[in-house]
């Protein structure tokens, strides 16, 4: 069976605001995303007050159909949602930290960035028109699997205590025993 995979340009829209602390300036957080929309470079879309949100940038949203199982998990939840990672940007001339990196449908790819914590990850909600699109898609591709039952090996393992303590000392009594000596009186 050939992967088929399915692409669509997702704008990333990121709003800026006062920091709460003296540590941070501005606050950052990715709050929509763009079906359709066309490239930029953190282009101002709206202003209200010392908060701007930006289209910071336009990145591929790609569908696996190895990967339908996920974006199945992705559409059943409450708010259906893409996860948008934002890395540091190393341009020091810039005023904005962050750059745009990666969008993905899959919440167990988008669970892996979160544990790594490595930049700014946001889980933004679908649009009607990308769950949409993205149901049609696993209902082209989607196969289900079997479960299929784990047989154990025929191993007897309870003839040998393998891994308890060292094989070339002779022990007569339980390997776990607490040390002897070593009590207050060896303390000095």
């Amino acid at each position: 069976m050939a992967l088929e995979r399915a692409s669509m340009p997702v704008g990333i829209v990121v709003r800026r605001t006062p920091g709460v602390t003296r540590w941070a300036k501005w606050a950052w957080k990715v709050v929509a995303v763009l079906p359709g929309a066309p490239p930029a470079n953190w282009r101002e879309l709206r202003r209200e007050g010392d908060a701007v949100e930006y289209h910071a940038a336009t990145l591929t949203l790609d569908l696996w159909s190895s990967d339908t199982e996920a974006y199945r998990a992705a559409l059943a939840a409450k708010t259906p949602g893409v996860v948008v990672v934002l890395r540091d940007d190393p341009d020091p001339d810039r005023d904005i930290p962050w750059k745009p990196a990666i969008i993905t449908a899959s919440p167990y790819e988008g669970q892996d960035y979160m544990d790594s914590g490595d930049g700014l990850i946001e889980l933004v909600p679908m649009p009607l028109s990308m769950i949409g699109w993205v149901r049609d898609f696993v209902r082209q591709h989607h196969v289900e699997e079997g479960f299929i039952k784990r047989k154990r090996d025929r191993m007897r393992v309870d003839l040998v205590e393998d891994g308890k303590g060292d094989a070339r000392i002779r022990q007569m009594s339980d390997v776990f025993r607490a040390p002897r000596g070593g009590g207050r009186e060896d303390v000095q």
